[in-house]
């Protein structure tokens, strides 16, 4: 999970920083003049060179000296009018004033926040909140597995002889939810043979406890794999993959054999299943203990 979690972050602050530069950005656009708009200027100072207004019409194109002094005469105009903006002189006046308008200086607080303000926040709080969000339910998962629960150490609560008493007693694997595991008995003389085959980890607990741990999940597509009292076996409901007593496969379209979990703790103290490592079961073929059968199958046949 550590790859998605890293990858998930850096394109979320990708994305910030984008966001971030783009409603910063300021961008000036110069006007330019419509053609329309230059025939009209051509048509005022041809009517005050001659005296006379000329009509112009849509079907006479402006002449590239008309276009010249049009664009000339537009950009002194602007020019003009920036300058008086910028000195702080007078404005052009509103239609109907007697005196032109002066330019007063804008009061921030009158002002307040603007359009550009309030969406540069707008988008910050959001991307902080996502960001914050994101972080605390990775921060949670990762928490929960330290804390425990699957994907982390299981406390069973009981000691590796309460454990073997109920396997003997009931002749079936004592099952534990919250690691999502079985624990069966392994015969200690077949432990020479699950050397070199089985996981050290896994060899390991073997030896020292005669106990071994199974994960629930069918290693063909995932389904929780059930005892079957009668055959003294696993049966996966699902597709009819079928385990001995110890997981190693003996029928269906499964893989592999079931997959392990290592066990902690000493004989006389609480185990402990650690589910944050998944061992892959045995290769088909396996077959350590020789255990068939030992009735009819609860699965198919």
């Amino acid at each position: 999970m550590g790859i998605p979690l890293v990858i998930g972050i850096v394109v979320l602050i990708a994305l910030a920083a984008t966001m971030i530069v783009a409603s910063g950005s300021h961008r000036s656009v110069t006007g330019v003049l419509s053609r329309e708009t230059r025939r009209r200027d051509a048509a005022r100072r041809a009517s005050g060179a001659a005296g006379t207004p000329p009509t112009p019409t849509d079907d006479t194109p402006p002449t590239p000296t008309d276009d010249a002094e049009a664009t000339r005469a537009a950009r002194e105009r602007a020019d003009e009018a920036r300058q008086e903006l910028t000195t702080g002189g007078a404005a052009p006046a509103p239609a109907g004033a007697t005196a032109p308008a002066r330019r007063e200086p804008v009061d921030e607080e009158a002002l307040g926040v603007t359009r550009r303000q309030f969406f540069n926040r707008g988008i910050l709080a959001t991307m902080a909140l996502s960001l914050g969000a994101f972080g605390g339910a990775a921060l949670a998962f990762i928490y929960s597995k330290s804390a425990g629960g699957f994907g982390g150490k299981v406390g069973t609560g009981r000691t590796a002889a309460s454990i073997k008493a109920d396997l003997q007693s009931t002749k079936a694997p004592v099952y534990f939810p919250e690691a999502r595991a079985y624990i069966q008995p392994y015969p200690k003389a077949d432990v020479a043979k699950a050397k070199g085959v089985y996981e050290d980890a896994i060899v390991a607990n073997m030896e020292e406890l005669g106990l071994l741990a199974l994960y629930q999940k069918c290693p063909h597509l995932g389904c929780k794999v059930p005892w079957c009292q009668t055959s003294q076996w696993f049966e996966c409901p699902c597709h009819g993959s079928k385990y001995d007593r110890v997981g190693e496969k003996r029928g269906g379209p499964a893989p592999r054999g079931m997959d392990h979990f290592a066990i902690s703790g000493g004989p006389s103290g609480p185990l402990v299943i650690d589910t944050s490592t998944v061992f892959n079961g045995v290769p088909i073929g396996t077959d350590t203990t020789g255990q068939g059968a030992e009735g009819p199958f609860c699965v198919g046949g």
